[in-house]
């Protein structure tokens, strides 16, 4: 199994407003690496995303810009390329509305969202948000609401789907993002 697991972190209601992004890349199944950068948004942070996230102004004062970090990451979002995401309609609405703002191509790729199958999987489960459905799986989860941290557990959520249900299931949930 091929993909790449994507995080946003947003200083406000702005989807245009990442400050952090984190991708987690598999292939065949296995964790192969990892990318990780803040990014100096041309907004405002509000309060309360910094609350959550913990990521302030002053921390990406340096860092690159959204089309500097583009330029290292458009190649892992292809049209036949799997990108997922735990509340993907999220990070795939971040990423949209980063590259409209910029005036960036659109990206075209193929789209899970960990949400909807650990809805699907396991609906027992007290509710489907990222820190809840890492405890149910004894999946670690260090520092939620840190980019790297959530990536890393939405790759390892839908790998443990992946070996306890088999990947034909989860075929069903892949949509093209455009």
């Amino acid at each position: 199994m091929n993909f790449v697991a994507m995080d946003f972190e947003t200083a406000n209601g702005k989807r245009y407003s990442a400050c952090s992004l984190a991708l987690t890349i598999v292939r065949n199944g296995q964790v192969v690496d990892e990318f990780y950068s803040l990014i100096k948004p041309d907004t405002d942070f509000f309060w309360r995303n910094v609350q959550i996230h913990g990521i302030h102004e002053a921390d990406v004062a340096n860092a690159p810009t959204f089309p500097e970090v583009w330029d290292h990451v458009a190649p892992f979002f292809q049209r036949e390329r799997l990108v997922v995401a735990h509340n993907a309609p999220f990070d795939n609405g971040v990423l949209r509305s980063s590259l409209e703002h910029y005036q960036l191509p659109t990206a075209r790729y193929l789209t899970l969202d960990t949400v909807k199958t650990s809805r699907k999987f396991f609906p027992e489960f007290p509710n489907h948000k990222l820190n809840t459905v890492c405890d149910e799986l004894n999946i670690d989860l260090h520092h939620h609401h840190n980019a790297l941290d959530d990536s890393l557990a939405c790759a390892n959520i839908l790998l443990y789907e992946a070996n306890h249900f088999g990947t034909q299931p989860l075929k069903n949930f892949v949509t093209i993002n455009a």
